[in-house]
């Protein structure tokens, strides 16, 4: 067996990110500084705690909490309510962004963190 088939079956496909995108549209111009922190520390998240976990966790149909601190703490959840009420109060466009990193790790997470910051967390806060 080659190194490369070897390393091939041992790195999880989940756990690596080959998915560079090209910025046709320049997005990344429109976004202010905070934002663009607000997304490099979602992906630095995504990439070290869920990504070498997730395809493994999805094997077994297990759901771990363990990672739910972690998510509450890029702004996933309740992203809209103000800090005076407890809530990372952030931009649409920076729940966006994060969203847009927790998805491309996994749907099923992306979903979990969208039900509970806008279907929970909001209509609570509201």
């Amino acid at each position: 067996m080659s190194t490369a088939t070897t390393t091939a079956k041992a790195t999880p496909k989940s756990a690596t990110d080959q998915f560079q995108a090209h910025d046709h549209y320049l997005v990344d111009e429109l976004l202010t500084e905070e934002q663009k922190l607000i997304r490099d520390t979602a992906r630095k998240h995504v990439s070290k705690h869920l990504k070498p976990i997730i395809e493994e966790r999805f094997e077994k149909a297990e759901f771990s909490k363990d990672i739910i601190p972690g998510l509450a703490d890029i702004g996933a959840f309740g992203p809209f309510v103000p800090a005076e009420y407890g809530g990372p109060g952030l931009d649409q466009i920076s729940y966006g962004l994060i969203m847009q990193e927790i998805e491309r790790c996994d749907s099923g997470l992306r979903s979990l963190c969208s039900v509970q910051g806008s279907l929970a967390m909001y209509p609570i806060w509201k």
